[in-house]
């Protein structure tokens, strides 16, 4: 039995929000229809965000990169869960101490001399094991632990690749502290972007790759999720008991199509 409620899509959105990876792009290369779909989405003038639990890249490049793909997307269309994360820090007056990517690091800005809280991305390569051990501590002497993502693996151009949910689960397990995560599945992530267009969750819709982080949460959140055939996409999860999707479509440019057949 599902465990999720799943709103109908009965009519056309008023809002589309779509992943990133997997859906538009797979590392430097688009999607095949995907350019032409969005350009679509666009001449039907649905409003669009772009969310995306990203955190290797900042926001202006990541725009470029997308750009030189062909895509049409503005800076300030795109959500990031870095982003999200620094946001949170500010309003909680939060003295964080930052494991992020050397890439995000400008963005994002300098640790802290004497942090209170841990804030984690996805470091990639650059992750070692004194840096996870000085985050433990921190958490362990009661610091406040953020996660910008807690997603299990991602696609890249030679294939699956583990992400950064297995290292903020062990420094969960070992310091007994439940991370808060401030992107995808968060409810909040979805909500922030649907109030800044003025659209309610059950008039809007989600597209994206991941059956549980992009789909699962935005059917937890209230919106109508599309789940796509591309990206981290695994045969089954179009059948999964747990997840049901408002709907499957093979890529972007199916989804859009019959998006937009909607009255």
């Amino acid at each position: 039995m599902a465990t999720n409620p799943v709103p109908r899509l009965a009519r056309r959105p008023g809002a589309v929000l779509v992943d990133l990876a997997g859906v538009l792009h797979v590392g430097e290369q688009a999607i095949s229809g995907a350019v032409d779909a969005l350009a679509r989405l666009r001449a039907a003038g649905l409003p669009l965000r772009f969310l995306t639990n990203t955190t290797r890249t900042p926001r202006r490049t990541l725009v470029a990169k997308l750009q030189r793909m062909g895509f049409t997307i503005a800076e300030d269309e795109l959500q990031t869960a870095p982003h999200a994360a620094q946001q949170l820090v500010r309003e909680r007056g939060l003295k964080p101490l930052y494991l992020v990517h050397p890439d995000l690091a400008a963005e994002i800005g300098p640790s802290a001399e004497a942090p209170d809280a841990v804030v984690m991305g996805d470091m990639g390569p650059h992750l070692d094991y004194a840096q996870l051990n000085a985050a433990f501590r921190l958490l362990m002497a009661g610091g406040a632990f953020i996660a910008m993502a807690k997603n299990r693996y991602f696609m890249e151009e030679d294939g699956l690749s583990l992400d950064m949910g297995a290292f903020v689960t062990g420094l969960e397990f070992s310091s007994g502290v439940t991370a808060e995560i401030v992107g995808k599945p968060a409810a909040s992530f979805f909500h922030t972007a649907l109030a800044e267009l003025g659209v309610a969750p059950a008039d809007a819709v989600v597209i994206g790759d991941d059956l549980h982080d992009d789909v699962g949460a935005a059917l937890a959140a209230g919106i109508p999720a599309i789940l796509v055939r591309t990206g981290k996409f695994r045969p089954g999860d179009d059948d999964a008991p747990d997840v049901r999707p408002t709907l499957v479509a093979d890529d972007l440019a199916d989804g859009v199509t019959r998006l937009l057949a909607l009255a």
